[in-house]
């Protein structure tokens, strides 16, 4: 394929208790256009994207030089334009949908016939793990683990009885500060206890129990507690989500975003309402995505 567009949804990751296992697309996507050229460019036609000063150190293309060094392809040089409404840093997957994009660039232009489980692989491997890229890769609820022997074995539930409110403030969170936060080890009467918690959020959600699933969710031992105090209005904005009718309010990712869970229908009111509490934020209602990342043709000359 000479020249393509490559769309790959946002996702948020964790959904409470699911820490680094389950993953949600929804409905910001990262669009990326490909060509053939002499030499690697990419352009960037977004507010959330930064100049590009070295084409390789882009993430797409260390994500797309890896995918074809892995199968003892020749990358060819592209010129990438890039267009994305995905806020970097804030909870929403940007790098997962970046590496996603990667993959798939180097899966069209070395004719590489990838299957969803080499492309979850390989978008694992350079993650770290599968929660955000598993969710763009198939769209929809996934959750995914990788086992003692490498092997990422993976859930799918496609489910358009809810909706996604996401607050996200005007500032970045990046994962690794996220993470420094958390505890190295867990007793094991600690990971009992937080593990029983995501098996009812989980069987809950599958089952459509979304008012179950939302209370518990808000319940997480492996991750919230701990990065509560790096997300600002965090209590507040659980209070106030769960009052204008949300299920259940959790971070994003490692944040800053959070993201509520609210039924079919009532996504717009419950923004509204947060809008009006949190003038500073940008509240959004978002859709699962059914679907993960797509190829399309280009139907135009890139700019």
């Amino acid at each position: 394929m000479n020249k393509c567009v490559i769309t790959v949804p946002a996702s948020s990751a964790n959904v409470g208790p699911g820490f680094d296992s389950v993953g949600i697309a929804v409905s910001k996507y990262l669009t990326v256009t490909i060509e053939e050229a002499d030499q690697w460019k990419f352009e960037h036609h977004s507010i959330h994207l930064p100049p590009v000063a070295n084409p390789h150190d882009h993430l797409i293309y260390q994500s797309a030089l890896k995918t074809a060094e892995t199968y003892h392809a020749s990358l060819p040089a592209c010129k990438v334009l890039v267009e994305s409404d995905i806020p970097l840093a804030r909870g929403l997957g940007s790098s997962a949908s970046a590496i996603v994009a990667g993959i798939e660039l180097a899966n069209q232009r070395c004719r590489l016939l990838l299957s969803d489980q080499e492309k979850l692989a390989i978008a694992t491997e350079i993650e770290g793990h599968p929660d955000n890229v598993a969710a763009s890769l198939f769209g929809g609820f996934v959750i995914a683990s990788q086992l003692t022997n490498g092997e990422i074995e993976w859930f799918q539930k496609v489910d358009q009885q809810v909706e996604f409110v996401v607050s996200i403030p005007d500032f970045e969170l990046k994962t690794d500060d996220a993470r420094q936060v958390l505890p190295e080890q867990f007793t094991r009467h600690e990971a009992a206890a937080a593990s029983s918690v995501a098996n009812i959020v989980f069987a809950a959600f599958i089952s459509g129990d979304y008012e179950r699933a939302g209370k518990l969710m808000e319940q997480d031992l492996f991750h919230e507690p701990y990065r509560a105090r790096l997300i600002p209005n965090y209590d507040q904005i659980r209070f106030e989500a769960k009052s204008a009718g949300a299920y259940g309010t959790v971070i994003s990712g490692a944040g800053p975003t959070t993201i509520s869970l609210v039924g079919k229908g009532k996504g717009e009111k419950v923004a509204t309402y947060l809008k009006s509490k949190f003038p500073d934020y940008t509240v959004e209602c978002l859709n699962m995505t059914s679907v993960g990342v797509q190829v399309h043709p280009a139907l135009s000359s890139t700019t």
